[in-house]
């Protein structure tokens, strides 16, 4: 069975799809090829089975060059492969989905955002099956849809034996916008340095548009006392890959994505063995409730923080390996293989 991949980005180091690397590499597994057309590539180190196309965005800014280059791929491609698997650009699926189906390639779209569009409509009616992870994803209302793991790659994101935990690291990573809601998580830290709480809060991530230097302006302006008192630090983006190192120094990591999405982040911190809290009422069913605390409510953070701060040492190990054994279970990249296979073979 040959596949045919169409995503975003190929970039081993980028900070929010660098994880699609390992996907792909643990596919190549399954199949006997594995093209992928990929919007802009950067670094990648992937099997001899594995071709990389791109529609050029690494070098060129034309819509009109990248949909040139699409209809060039697909075709002259198109005995290179059996199946179409699309991770979150539904675009393709429109633009790909008649002539796929005159060739009779199955189409499968990965597609776990909280909203719709004309677009992402007209793609799941051009699919096979749907994939997301989230019950309140857009996608989850058609019947052709299935929940699947959300593919982490357990054997990176554990717990590291050697590295011990600094006490009251509250750690934040992700991107830096305005959907994040950041702002909440520093009106918490200003509660707890109020109550004389001994803490220090990281948040990891760069601005990625325009609004969103403004916004990360604001956040460390908002920031700047707590900054002076070293209770707070900005630090700019990193690779996935890097991620767990953070994870296993931190005391709880913090996420504040709204419902509707299902935050890897979460799942990451989860198998390295770390507290966690959050809004999404995704995990409503997954984690005790002093672990969810009510979205855009920065005080509701801060006494979750508090007592999670203060949990007794046993509690928080059992509450570590309950998140670890969740994670391997029910998330690992190993079971997402394998349901994409159920689908596709």
């Amino acid at each position: 069975m040959n596949l045919l991949i169409l995503t975003q980005k190929i970039d081993i180091k980028d900070d929010v799809l660098g994880f699609f690397h390992a996907w792909i590499k643990k596919l190549a597994e399954k199949y006997s090829s594995i093209l992928v057309i990929c919007l802009q590539k950067g670094e990648y180190y992937l099997p001899e089975n594995v071709r990389v196309l791109t529609l050029g965005k690494e070098k060129d800014r034309s819509r009109i060059k990248y949909i040139s280059r699409f209809y060039r791929f697909i075709f002259r491609e198109r005995g290179s492969y059996d199946a179409v698997f699309i991770h979150m650009n539904p675009v393709y699926a429109v633009l790909g989905g008649l002539a796929w189906r005159l060739w009779h390639k199955k189409i499968f779209l990965w597609f776990n955002h909280p909203m719709g569009s004309p677009t992402a409509r007209m793609a799941v009616r051009m699919a096979d099956a749907v994939f997301c992870t989230s019950p309140f994803a857009f996608a989850n209302q058609y019947k052709k849809t299935c929940l699947m793991p959300a593919g982490i790659d357990t054997s990176v994101f554990q717990k590291d034996k050697k590295t011990e935990k600094t006490k009251g690291a509250i750690l934040y990573i992700g991107r830096i916008s305005k959907i994040k809601k950041i702002e909440c998580l520093i009106e918490s830290a200003k509660i707890l340095d109020e109550k004389n709480m001994d803490f220090t809060l990281r948040i990891i991530g760069s601005p990625m548009l325009e609004e969103d230097i403004e916004y990360e302006k604001k956040l460390k302006t908002a920031a700047r006392e707590l900054i002076k008192k070293q209770k707070v630090k900005f630090s700019p983006k990193i690779v996935n890959s890097d991620a767990p190192a953070y994870f296993n120094k931190s005391d709880i990591v913090v996420n504040l994505t709204p419902t509707g999405s299902f935050d890897k982040t979460v799942l990451e911190a989860m198998a390295c063995e770390t507290l966690v809290l959050v809004s999404n009422k995704s995990f409503r069913e997954i984690l005790p409730e002093e672990f969810i605390f009510t979205e855009d409510n920065p005080k509701d953070l801060a006494d979750k923080l508090c007592a999670a701060l203060k949990l007794p040492g046993n509690r928080k190990k059992q509450h570590e390996k309950k998140f670890r054994k969740y994670a391997v279970e029910n998330h690992s990249l190993d079971k997402l293989i394998g349901r994409i296979n159920d689908f596709v073979f």
